[in-house]
């Protein structure tokens, strides 16, 4: 394979990922308004945003090796249509019961998308740049990320039903953009034989055995990680809320400047990622998000709102791309899309749990106890890491 890394194919599937989080992110700072709108509280707010990832974490590990077995981009292009009908139905429901009943619809085959995106991405990086591919491949959804929830609030003041409107053609256009990918299942299948013929040992022998088990430790190991997104679900879900309460403009100026701290930081350091090393750059910046969320915990002010984007934005934005490259290096080809299901286990259950257990927090606390909470949960993720690699055999081969 050749070490070119900006291909048709992976410029196609940026562009894909693009489209696919400008219509979530939309979605995720605009829905708990809306449900307020509806009669909701604070605390049933978080939970749309926490239900649509608990979906996704359950049914990720289903969808991750469902994707292996039938193709990356038949999934992309089903998923990425199923999605549209979804969002649309979001329009006509004004019940935020009911709403949630679609949201868990949503999550559920939301997952197969992500497993299949970052499968089908995985194989389309050269395994020498794996580190460096991804953190630029994650920049998609990091430049969607600040850009989106500008758009989303400028779209929902036009109505709710005007932004459905306008995340349901977005969800075509990433079906026609999934069409143009080239076809993987051949690609798939040829992995399939390979590791059938290697008797089991999968990447050195790192996950021998039954080949289920691949999954499981992934998922164990990603724990640490789910222990961090505690703190995006919170962020995701409720900056913009705590900025209204502030007297903070714009109200979305959180994730537009931790995006623009992430573009910097990958584009700094995650060119480096496999020379320095993914561990070496994953063990610090399983710290830095925590750093950032105290001191969104004290923020009264601009200053140190956006100081504590930046400082959440490069460690959490680095540590992804870290974590999901560290894993992947040791994890056959045939068996990524059930690899990255595990990891999308993990970091979903984070999310949901971060959405909407902080929503009570908020209620009953207020938004500065919610991201202090966060952020000494997030402190456990770099112990736990260090304990699950050496229990699950990764320390061996860490570099």
């Amino acid at each position: 394979m050749s070490d070119r890394l900006f291909t048709p194919r992976f410029l196609t599937m940026f562009v894909y990922t693009f489209t696919v989080f400008v219509s979530l992110f939309q979605l995720l700072p605009t829905a708990p308004y809306h449900i307020l709108d509806l009669g909701g509280s604070m605390a049933v707010a978080g939970l749309f945003h926490g239900l649509l990832t608990y979906a996704s974490a359950f049914s990720a590990p289903i969808t991750g090796p469902l994707s292996d077995r039938i193709g990356h981009r038949p999934v992309l292009i089903v998923v990425s249509l199923g999605l549209a009908a979804l969002t649309m139905s979001y329009a006509f429901i004004h019940d935020y019961h009911v709403l949630f009943l679609v949201v868990v619809a949503h999550g559920l085959i939301w997952s197969g998308l992500l497993s299949a995106s970052g499968a089908y991405m995985t194989a389309a990086i050269p395994p020498s740049r794996r580190g460096e591919g991804l953190g630029y491949w994650g920049l998609a959804n990091v430049l969607a990320f600040g850009a989106a929830p500008i758009l989303g609030f400028w779209v929902y003041h036009h109505g709710w039903v005007t932004l459905c409107v306008e995340m349901t053609a977005l969800n075509v256009l990433m079906a026609v953009i999934a069409w143009l990918l080239p076809d993987d299942r051949a690609e798939a299948e040829a992995a399939r034989r390979e590791l059938a013929a290697a008797d089991g040992v999968i990447s050195g022998a790192l996950f021998s055995g039954i080949h289920n088990a691949i999954a499981w430790r992934v998922l164990l190991l990603a724990i640490g990680m789910s222990v961090l997104s505690l703190g995006y679900g919170a962020i995701t879900s409720f900056t913009s809320l705590f900025a209204d309460a502030q007297g903070i403009a714009p109200r979305s100026l959180f994730l537009t400047v931790m995006a623009a701290a992430t573009v910097i930081g990958r584009l700094t350091i995650g060119r480096a990622l496999d020379r320095i090393g993914h561990r070496r750059v994953l063990l610090p910046s399983l710290i830095a998000p925590s750093i950032g969320l105290f001191l969104l915990a004290v923020a009264s002010g601009r200053g140190l709102f956006i100081t504590s984007a930046i400082v959440f934005g490069v460690g959490f934005g680095l540590m992804y791309p870290a974590y999901a490259a560290y894993i992947m290096s040791h994890v056959a080809p045939s068996r990524r899309g059930a690899a990255f299901g595990a990891i999308l286990a993990a970091f979903d259950a984070g999310i949901g749990t971060g959405a909407s257990l902080m929503g009570w927090v908020i209620s009953a606390y207020g938004f500065r106890a919610a991201f202090a909470f966060t952020g000494v949960a997030g402190l456990l993720s770099l112990p736990y890491f260090l304990l699950a690699e050496r229990r699950l055999g990764f320390a061996a081969r860490a570099r």
